[in-house]
């Protein structure tokens, strides 16, 4: 039985939609910051490290920090074993601007070979930057979503027991550097690089202040220039910025899970002249052209506009043509309709891609 085929999108005409600039740019300067600290768990029901074993930077670990509360063990490591402490990495995200004293989530995860880190409590670990600055401090008990029994008949297990999570488990002590004080320009980094995109958030940023402010210094990156009256106040021209709407712009494609069937085509995709062949499939396409009359007293205009259908069926192998302007979502639908395997679909796109027919990037994932 043949896998059914997902159409997740199919863009028929191509229509631009406008867009906030905050939805498609960051302010270069304003970013989160990532953190990491080794640390002590402790508290464990004998589910830790084996330090004298395959984790002997735990043991370490703990003499050095018993050493610093004046306790002085280093003649008695050989005696020591306490499985009930593990050695973790911690990590965190420093959002932009935070202040001193804000609590922000941590992420905990074993370094050692410990079976489960749950009903255990973080000890105090320093949080450092790539700077290796503190910037924050964690500390507190550990939280899982998970559990895990065994018996003499066996184990069970519920997720995953060597990483947990401390909300708010962690104190900001320093604020990272302000990416906006005294700025004269603003950089705005697209999220996706795009030459028509960059031009259009130029030419939209500059009706806005009604000057000459901003220039697409290269398809990624929009050059602001900080006008006189915002001088020393930044922010509310970010946030005046921000809610520009915007027509974006973006390349053609097509991305493809040959696992699950899943199809997502982009906007502008089309097939130029192409004939395929492909086992038992038959994909018949044909186009032509259909007059709209516009209403009685009406203020539009006589035209010709294209009328494709698309016919797909399961007969014996034959060449077809596929006429110019068909786009790659009728295509798509009537193979879908017929219950054309994921594979097959694969091994169509990319023949029409390598043949040069595809207008679009082809992505397989």
């Amino acid at each position: 039985m043949a896998a059914s085929l997902i159409l997740a999108m199919a863009v028929l005409p191509a229509m631009a939609q406008a867009e906030r600039i905050k939805d498609v740019a960051d302010v270069v300067g304003v970013r989160d910051n990532q953190l990491l600290g080794y640390g002590l768990v402790v508290g464990l029901d004998g589910t830790g490290d084996s330090p004298q074993t395959s984790s002997p930077f735990t043991l370490q670990s703990m003499v050095s920090m018993l050493e610093r509360m004046g306790i002085n063990l280093r003649d008695r490591v050989g005696d020591m074993r306490p499985d009930n402490v593990a050695a973790v990495m911690v990590t965190a995200t420093l959002p932009p601007y935070a202040s001193q004293g804000q609590k922000i989530d941590v992420e905990v995860a074993s370094v050692g070979d410990a079976d489960s880190l749950r009903g255990g409590t973080l000890l105090m670990t320093p949080l450092r930057g790539p700077d290796n600055q503190v910037y924050a401090v964690a500390q507190g008990a550990v939280s899982l979503g998970g559990f895990g029994a065994q018996g003499q008949g066996g184990q069970v297990q519920v997720n995953h027991l060597n990483a947990g999570r401390i909300p708010n488990g962690a104190l900001v002590e320093n604020a990272p550097p302000d990416g906006l004080k005294n700025r004269k320009s603003l950089r705005l980094a697209l999220r996706q690089t795009d030459f028509t995109t960059a031009t259009r958030v130029a030419k939209s940023v500059n009706q806005e202040l009604g000057g000459e402010f901003a220039k697409a210094s290269d398809p990624g990156t929009v050059q602001v220039d900080v006008p006189d009256s915002y001088t020393n106040e930044v922010v509310p021209l970010v946030a005046r910025l921000e809610s520009l709407q915007v027509k974006t712009d973006r390349k053609a494609r097509v991305v493809l899970d040959e696992r699950t069937g899943t199809v997502v085509i982009g906007e502008n995709v089309r097939i130029h002249p192409v004939a395929i062949s492909h086992g038992n499939l038959s994909i018949t396409i044909t186009e032509e052209p259909q007059v709209s009359q516009p209403a009685s007293f009406g203020e539009g205009v006589t035209t010709v506009v294209p009328r494709t259908d698309v016919e797909a069926g399961q007969e014996e192998a034959e060449l077809v043509m596929l006429q110019p302007g068909v786009d790659l979502s009728s295509l798509v639908g009537a193979l879908n309709s017929i219950g054309t395997t994921p594979t097959d679909l694969v091994a169509i796109l990319r023949a029409i891609k390598q043949s040069g027919a595809l207008s679009a990037e082809l992505e397989v994932i």
